[in-house]
């Protein structure tokens, strides 16, 4: 790999420009999808909330983010990341106003739950920062735009309840998320009058049909279908969660209603899927067009098992850490925090080690140290010194971290007309990994859970090692006036 450097400072370069404004703008989408969780206190005392309720809104919080990605991916496919991350920005900014005067806890749900379509505005900016940088350096600016960006949940947490008690009174809370919501409506104009999608000269490539990803033979086909299948069952697991048997939220009947609708959604689904791709089981598609379905698979898996166990071991660590060592729940916060902090580092650098050392190997030497992390997080207990404690929690999550990075340093690899896709289809598949992490965590003590993920941490790596492809050469795409254009991809 060509060894050349980003230089940051550097904001007369218009790519540093672009890659600066869009990790801000990734941030703020953060910044809002997670401004309820500091104000759990307020919002109990205010609504008069059960434990059931909180959670309940927990839950409503990432549940739409699952299919927004999917849609998010194809829409910043079709009409450029520029516009698509402007009106998420509006639609978010919108909707924290709603939440801030919000007088129910059913006007909450539903809001809480629209606004997990927030939580898609990762895939915009890796579209957008696959245009704008070529291969040798487009892991590195991805890890940055990822890891500054994703510090938008730890933003959220250390400075709204500071601002919330600035204002003061029972309802500081409620202009504090107006602040938050405010920020993201100006920021949307911000972004739209100082972006372009591509850099001057450069084409966008577009889909050429619309409403599911294209692939180029039967067998792509039948695993993209196959790939689908666990983003549907990740809702219906949902449902089941807030059904009779655990929140309480839905009856019986409406567990299985949200069942037969996702049924019928896939089919539906399916249905699209054939209507783009039943050419190539008529004829071959061209050598140079072909792309290997396999690569996103692979991606899908490696992170689920990276995002998917950081969104799950944030949820748990601080509990965790309170049972564990009797720590106050400020203290068991702050320590848990250090998960996170890791993002602003160990995500650039898993893109950094993408582009200078190879993806393949790359990704697979950071799946084993997360799998070494875990496993000794599986082994922390009361009698280990807490500096010890904090100083496995950053070792695991800098491989988890890292791993992120190297995943989605392939990702705008893979077919450029499609990345806003596959960037959808990869982040979805972390949302997918936390509702299983998640989910066995309720049936298991913590050392196990943290066994369990790094398990799935070797199977994912032997799928990498047996299945995925290093990118190299050129990828083709097609101009308007049917000219072909190479692009490096190595």
């Amino acid at each position: 790999m060509s060894d050349v450097p980003l230089r940051l400072l550097n904001l007369r370069e218009p790519a540093i420009r672009v890659l600066h404004f869009t990790w801000f703008a990734f941030f703020l989408t953060f910044v809002l999808w997670f401004n309820m969780a500091p104000f759990k206190h307020s919002l109990v005392e205010a609504f008069s909330l059960t434990a059931q309720q909180w959670k309940t809104l927990l839950i409503l919080n990432v549940a739409l983010t699952i299919p927004a990605r999917i849609i998010v991916g194809m829409l910043v496919d079709h009409f450029g990341p520029r516009l698509v991350f402007a009106i998420l920005l509006t639609t978010g900014g919108l909707l924290c106003f709603a939440f801030a005067l919000a007088d129910s806890f059913a006007a909450m749900a539903i809001i809480r739950f629209l606004m997990g379509f927030v939580g898609a505005g990762f895939v915009i900016g890796i579209r957008m920062i696959g245009e704008w940088f070529p291969a040798r350096q487009v892991g590195l600016a991805e890890g940055i735009y990822g890891g500054w960006g994703n510090f938008g949940s730890a933003a959220a947490a250390f400075s709204l309840p500071a601002l919330a008690a600035w204002f003061g009174g029972e309802d500081g809370w409620r202009y504090a998320m107006m602040v938050t919501g405010a920020l993201a409506l100006a920021y949307a104009w911000v972004y739209y009058f100082n972006v372009r999608n591509t850099p001057k000269g450069s084409t966008y490539f577009k889909p050429k049909k619309s409403g599911a990803m294209e692939v180029t033979s039967p067998r792509d086909f039948w695993l993209y279908a196959l790939m689908n299948i666990p983003l549907y069952l990740a809702l219906g697991l949902l449902a089941w969660k807030l059904g009779p048997d655990n929140l309480g939220l839905f009856t019986p009947q409406a567990v299985w209603l949200a069942w037969a609708i996702l049924g019928a959604m896939y089919g539906w689904q399916f249905w699209h899927m054939w209507r783009i791709n039943a050419q190539v089981f008529q004829a071959p598609v061209a050598e140079i067009h072909r792309y290997a379905f396999k690569q996103v698979a692979v991606l899908d898996l490696a992170y689920m098992v990276t995002f998917g166990s950081e969104l799950a071991v944030v949820s748990m660590l601080p509990g965790f850490y309170m049972d564990t060592f009797g720590l106050s729940q400020v203290m068991a916060g702050m320590l848990a925090a250090a998960f996170a902090f890791m993002n602003l580092v160990a995500r650039p650098g898993g893109g950094l080690f993408s582009d200078r050392f190879g993806r393949k190997k790359t990704l697979m030497l950071l799946l084993g140290g997360l799998m070494a992390g875990y496993l000794l997080m599986s082994q922390v207990d009361a009698g280990w010194p807490l500096l010890l404690v904090v100083l496995a929690t950053m070792f695991c999550s800098f491989f988890v971290q890292a791993g992120e990075g190297a995943v989605f340093a392939m990702v705008p690899l893979v077919k450029r007309r499609l990345t806003g896709q596959i960037a959808g289809m990869v982040g979805a598949y972390g949302n997918v990994g936390a509702v299983l992490f998640l989910t066995a965590y309720s049936f298991m003590d913590a050392s196990h859970f943290f066994l369990l993920i790094a398990a799935v941490g070797l199977l994912v790596l032997l799928f990498i090692a047996l299945f995925m492809d290093e990118p190299s050469g050129q990828m083709a795409e097609v101009l308007e006036d049917g000219t072909v254009q190479m692009i490096d991809v190595s």
